[in-house]
């Protein structure tokens, strides 16, 4: 979205090169978005965490190494875009691109993806809640494995 709004208010065409660059766009915000949830997934079953907990210490741990990947695109994308000489036409769409998408998303993904991730918990505690699963996310309810024959006890 804000790729295209870019391009509308610099007043330039959605070309081939542009949609390059919004290619590279879901790359980056897909990457952040997984980054997040990932890590507030291995929070919430490894330390037992709750949903809220997970995520917020996820949002506080991963904004730094979020924010230097968005801001290495960003500042690479500077010169794509504000660049003039031969076959500047060509490239300052994609710098365009890169530079309204990447702001638009990130000021986007970094709110909307705690609140995504909340909403799909409770939307599986009220699904486990209407088949009578009371247990846990997470927590296993098959019988323990039987332990395997060794050297010792084949005797």
């Amino acid at each position: 979205m804000g790729a295209i709004i870019a391009l509308y208010l610099l007043r330039m065409d959605l070309s081939v090169i542009s949609l390059i660059g919004i290619i590279l766009l879901i790359g980056i915000v897909k990457k952040n978005a997984i980054m997040m949830i990932d890590f507030a997934l291995d929070a919430e079953r490894n330390e037992g965490k709750s949903p809220y907990d997970s995520i917020y210490e996820a949002c506080l741990l991963r904004f730094r190494p979020i924010m230097m990947t968005t801001m290495a695109a960003l500042f690479g994308a500077v010169p794509l875009a504000f660049g003039s000489g031969t076959g500047s036409e060509l490239r300052r769409p994609l710098g365009v691109t890169i530079i309204g998408g990447l702001l638009f998303s990130q000021i986007l993904t970094l709110y909307t993806t705690p609140v995504v991730y909340l909403w799909f918990e409770r939307l599986g505690a009220a699904l486990r809640r209407m088949r009578g699963d009371l247990t846990e996310p997470g927590a296993t309810t098959a019988a323990p494995l039987p332990e395997m024959p060794t050297s010792e006890t084949q005797g």
